[in-house]
């Protein structure tokens, strides 16, 4: 673009203009929008400086790959923001205590993470909520400072697990479930979930088999729990790997097929299940949803627009039942999200 030189008079009556409407404009409004924003967590800016944010997962799980490729749409459509990917190696809350550590004393000015132990770490998320804009995503900490949540209502993908368990027994059966931690908020809202349809069957969970995110011993407690009890009906996992460990535990038993299973999330092994029908249902979330709405918005709130936080302070993404009839096309459209396709 061209400037035009304009006469010293005309520029400096310009000048003196301005500097009036800006100081107006700041003491009207912008005071007020830092603090709001500031409130909110994080230094509010209007303008499109450069941000340094996080997304913080709780395993190493293959899920979070597509999660990677949200936040990495978030980049490429803003050129401003710099994301740092942290993947805790085995998932343990101190892995993730030293990860904020280390960002909050790199500068980062605000993290999405999908917290491991909502009990346990709520005064660690306060305490870096005085310091940067906290979101969850995943797995929340309703009880902490956090600005917002982003993610699936795990409790109604319970229900939603539920039912094709309910479908997948209907003369009803013993049960289990597999996950990596039942401390965490997310699988604590599944298994609710999964609890309040089957209440009033012939349905029957026996039990909750947890591994820590090793995936070694998410497959030996399929082995062992199916030896201990050979009655067991349908095996439920709840994490994203536990459908893949069920699957290869039975398939080493010879009891594909034999006893039913239930799953969470689209890893390719449970949709390959789903698909030659092994395994009788998955519900998914959108992961890559999770990891572009988290940043996009929390990118926002940052610099001052508190509108993209809802009043109920949580970002609900829908989540969808996966059954042999809609998995060709479900899996068709995630491997070109994922740029696999």
């Amino acid at each position: 673009m061209m400037i035009q030189k304009l006469p010293f008079q005309l520029f400096a009556v310009g000048i003196v203009s301005l500097v009036a409407i800006g100081c107006s404009s700041n003491d009207a409004s912008g005071t007020a929008d830092k603090k709001d924003a500031t409130a909110a967590g994080g230094t509010a800016s209007t303008d499109k400086k450069d941000l340094q944010l996080a997304f913080v997962t709780n395993n190493a799980s293959d899920f979070w790959k597509i999660a990677e490729k949200g936040v990495e749409k978030a980049e490429k459509e803003d050129p401003t923001l710099k994301v740092d990917f942290k993947i805790p190696p085995t998932g343990s809350a101190a892995e993730q205590q030293q990860i904020i550590s280390d960002l909050l004393a790199k500068g980062v000015q605000g993290f999405a993470i999908s917290v491991k132990d909502p009990a346990n770490q709520k005064q660690l998320l306060n305490d870096a909520a005085k310091k940067a804009m906290i979101f969850t995503q995943d797995s929340d900490a309703p009880d902490s400072d956090r600005t917002c949540y982003v993610g699936t209502d795990n409790k109604e993908a319970g229900k939603m697990a539920g039912e094709a368990i309910k479908k997948a027994l209907p003369n009803g059966g013993k049960i289990m479930f597999f996950v990596g931690s039942k401390d965490v908020q997310n699988a604590h809202d599944r298994a609710a979930g999964i609890e309040e349809v089957l209440k009033g069957t012939n349905i029957t969970i026996v039990d909750t088999r947890t591994d820590e995110t090793d995936r070694a011993k998410a497959i030996t407690n399929v082995s062992d729990a199916i030896v201990k009890d050979p009655s067991l009906a349908c095996l439920v996992g709840l994490w994203s790997y536990n459908g893949p460990a069920i699957h290869n535990a039975l398939k080493a038993a010879g009891k594909l097929g034999k006893i039913k299973i239930v799953c969470f999330d689209e890893e390719d092994e449970t949709l390959s299940g789903v698909k030659d029908g092994s395994i009788d249902a998955t519900v998914v979330q959108q992961p890559f949803e999770f990891g572009y709405q988290a940043i996009t918005r929390m990118a926002k709130a940052l610099r001052g627009d508190k509108s993209v936080i809802p009043a109920e302070k949580k970002v609900i993404v829908p989540t969808k039942l996966i059954t042999k009839d809609n998995v060709d096309e479900f899996w068709s459209n995630l491997k070109k999200q994922t740029g696999k396709g």
